[in-house]
């Protein structure tokens, strides 16, 4: 897990969760620890994603989705497939 969330942008935007990479980063090993014990058990679900619009060179928006934290770490980890 530290892996994954090593390779994980830290200068995003916080997801719905509002939290950034720096207040996760803060308590790490216990918030991979928990994020692991809930993968493992079943009880974890990836939150819903942040939606954000940006503006388009033509004057419309574009939807951008904005994910958490815990759910970019999980989603590295399973494509490399560490754990």
């Amino acid at each position: 897990m530290k892996e994954a969330y090593r390779l994980t942008r830290k200068d995003g935007a916080p997801g719905i969760d509002g939290v950034r990479a720096a207040d996760y980063e803060a308590n790490l090993e216990a918030n991979l620890s928990d994020l692991l014990g809930r993968i493992k058990s079943g009880r974890y679900h990836a939150p819903p994603v942040r939606r954000a619009y940006i503006p388009k060179a033509d004057g419309t928006q574009r939807p951008l989705g904005i994910a958490t934290c815990t759910s970019n770490c999980t989603a590295i980890q399973t494509t490399l497939g560490i754990g």
